[in-house]
């Protein structure tokens, strides 16, 4: 045997022997107790508080809006999609911090003309030809995009 493949072969076995050691002591020793996860993971998860505020939450004081949305091409849009995390705002409505989103950019993340989008689904615009340099929110409001 050539002496090139004997380093060669010591090589890979250095380097097996280095990926099994590293593997034995950085595995978890909850991994694959219900599967190709960390069995630990479900209760670290569970104890965590749910951040997540769905569309009836805000409908609670924003009736006026959700009333607007219900009748229009958002109406599936959850309202933290373009708002943000809205669990602050409902535990204390006096805190303020929403994304009110203004800046054309947002509204392109969905409504660029891209072929691999369904179009009959997603409005698609031409970002170049439509009001470049305008702000969406001038013309159309999100809560009610049709007008």
């Amino acid at each position: 045997m050539p002496l090139q493949v004997k380093r060669l072969l010591l090589a890979f076995a250095v380097f097996i022997a280095i990926m099994l050691v590293l593997k034995y002591f950085l595995t978890p020793d909850s991994w694959r107790e219900y599967g190709a996860y960390r069995g630990k993971a479900l209760t670290e998860i569970s104890g965590k508080e749910a951040k997540y505020v769905e569309m009836e939450t805000c409908a609670e004081c924003h009736d006026t809006i959700a009333g607007l949305k219900t009748q229009g091409l958002h109406v599936s849009v959850q309202c933290e999609i373009c708002h943000g995390p809205g669990y602050k705002h409902a535990d204390d409505p006096d805190n303020n911090d929403l994304e009110i989103p203004r800046e054309r950019q947002f509204c392109l993340r969905c409504h660029t003309k891209n072929m691999a989008s369904p179009q009959d689904i997603i409005k698609q615009i031409d970002a170049v030809e439509h009001n470049e340099g305008e702000e969406c929110i001038t013309c159309h409001n999100p809560h009610q995009p049709w007008l």
